[in-house]
């Protein structure tokens, strides 16, 4: 016998999400993810990582539907001479 399932809900969880990480002109991080309107920043990536967790929390305030996995794309410009 076959059990169904009410349509979206098995695909509507998000298993990873990512974010973009950036250093700040002014100091410290931004972190912007994709796919998804969720922007935060803080002065250390330690805080950072909190300031994710909790900004996924805000934007997913159902556990069930909050992403199992978060990477972190850290972006970094460094200029040097040859």
């Amino acid at each position: 016998m076959m059990t169904s399932q009410p349509i979206g809900l098995a695909s509507s969880k998000i298993k990873e999400i990512i974010f973009v990480v950036e250093e700040d002109a002014e100091g410290g991080y931004i972190a912007q993810a994709l796919g998804e309107s969720i922007f935060t920043q803080a002065d250390d990536l330690d805080s950072l990582r909190s300031m994710i967790k909790d900004a996924l929390e805000c934007h997913f305030p159902n556990p069930e539907e909050r992403p199992q996995l978060i990477r972190l794309h850290i972006v970094r410009d460094e200029v040097f001479a040859l």
